[in-house]
């Protein structure tokens, strides 16, 4: 008898909730960048994107701790936490967590370029990589947590990337204020979380309008993704202020989140039926149709505009749907198995296989059960849910393991492997479905 769905994902959630764990406070593992003239080992807190010790050989070098990315593997501990599936190994990590970003806020660009001699140690084929003085100074103070990533031993990524980037500290304040619901932390540590809590939420809100780079760190300018996770943690703060001493801080920032759902508003495309993900200075981009509007909403976790229930959203949903089903070769067919569409991020992506993406078809999939709690099309929407949840299942390999992508057009796996994120899709994904179901 063939496994149902129930049954894979439950075993497949088990994998990816132990696996998920192998990306955090990996101290014993070493990471050497012979180019740069690296060792880096991990500390305790530490979240890289991936454990895998890979130089682009094929394996991209993913042993960085993303803001991004460590944000959404907090956020998924804490489901685990809330049902049981991780004990007290969850606060441990959580603790650990919140010290290790809470001492990247010391981090001092200038100190790099005052105490120069680490660039002659550099290879003079890897020298065209590194980051300028000019760049390096800027970095400190609030421009710390907008600098992308950091090595995993807590020092700055001396490598020139995309920066800035300001979808980390709302994401990391997301995380943490739904936390504070879910556990009760010994008096040290909660004034620990209050302390990392403001100082993101203060970030967010002097920077929120400030261009930067999207989700996929590839163009600047102002960013759907960015500003929903930026309105969501505001909102969320400012509720969490009025218990805390700060009602007049909690007007301030209620304001500015409403300001940016005025702007979200704006980037809805009329004619073309669905949200733009970025609006830059240049003007149109060919990667307006972007998955990244629906993680938006799913990560946003809001009710009304811009989330789960806004039938733009759904539009914008189904023609992510359309733009893969004709551009993936495994896609052909799908119909006749049941299956949703395999998504992938935007038109004419290049990146490795250019293909489908394990969070990006997850992330479909929890946007249907968000969408069927309350709903009166709540079984339509847990079908559809499920349609995509059983893509995932056929190119996800009997032992569980989730990559970056699958392929386009064989399904086989690529780019960076035991990706965090992928695992924490899949739970965050497993979560919304069981909430459905109790609706």
């Amino acid at each position: 008898m063939s496994e149902s769905l129930d049954h894979w994902l439950a075993r497949t959630y088990d994998y990816a909730a132990r696996t998920m764990l192998h990306s955090v406070s990996r101290t014993e593992l070493v990471k050497t960048r012979p180019g740069f003239d690296q060792t880096v080992r991990p500390v305790a807190g530490a979240i890289v994107a991936s454990p895998v010790i890979g130089a682009w050989d094929p394996d991209p070098d993913y042993f960085f701790h993303w803001y991004r990315d460590s944000a959404m593997v907090i956020d998924a501990l804490r489901l685990l936490y809330e049902s049981g599936d991780v004990g007290a190994e969850a606060l441990a990590h959580l603790a650990d967590f919140v010290r290790f970003s809470t001492s990247l806020q010391a981090l001092d660009g200038r100190m790099l370029v005052t105490q120069s001699a680490w660039r002659s140690a550099v290879a003079a084929d890897h020298r065209r990589f590194l980051r300028d003085d000019a760049e390096l100074a800027a970095v400190h103070g609030d421009a710390v947590a907008a600098d992308v990533r950091v090595n995993p031993d807590g020092t700055l990524d001396i490598s020139r990337w995309s920066r800035p980037q300001y979808d980390g500290a709302p994401l990391r304040a997301l995380a943490l204020l739904r936390w504070t619901h879910a556990a009760a932390f010994d008096p040290g540590l909660a004034e620990d979380i209050a302390t990392l809590i403001r100082a993101d939420l203060a970030l967010t809100a002097h920077h929120w309008d400030a261009p930067g780079y999207d989700i996929w760190e590839e163009e600047q300018g102002s960013h759907y993704y960015v500003l929903c996770v930026s309105a969501a943690a505001l909102d969320a703060g400012a509720d969490w202020l009025h218990g805390h001493g700060g009602e007049s801080l909690a007007s301030v920032y209620r304001a500015q989140a409403a300001e940016i759902r005025y702007r979200l508003d704006a980037f809805w495309l009329q004619d073309e039926g669905h949200y733009r993900s970025r609006i830059l200075p240049a003007g149109r981009s060919a990667k307006e149709l972007d998955i990244s509007v629906v993680l938006a909403a799913i990560h946003a976790k809001r009710q009304g505009a811009h989330s789960p229930h806004d039938p733009r959203i759904h539009a914008t949903l189904d023609r992510l749907d359309a733009l893969f089903d004709a551009a993936y070769p495994i896609n052909r067919d799908r119909h006749a198995t049941g299956r949703g569409p395999a998504l992938g991020r935007y038109p004419g992506d290049r990146y490795y296989s250019g293909g489908a993406y394990y969070f990006s078809t997850l992330g479909a999939a929890e946007l249907c059960y968000r969408a069927a709690a309350g709903a009166d099309a709540a079984r339509a929407w847990g079908a559809r849910g499920d349609a995509y949840l059983a893509t995932v299942r056929a190119y996800t390999p009997a032992s569980g393991e989730l990559s970056e992508q699958f392929d386009q057009a064989t399904g086989a796996q690529a780019s960076a492997r035991h990706l965090a994120w992928s695992y924490a899709a899949l739970i965050t994904c497993a979560a919304a479905r069981r909430a459905a179901a109790a609706a």
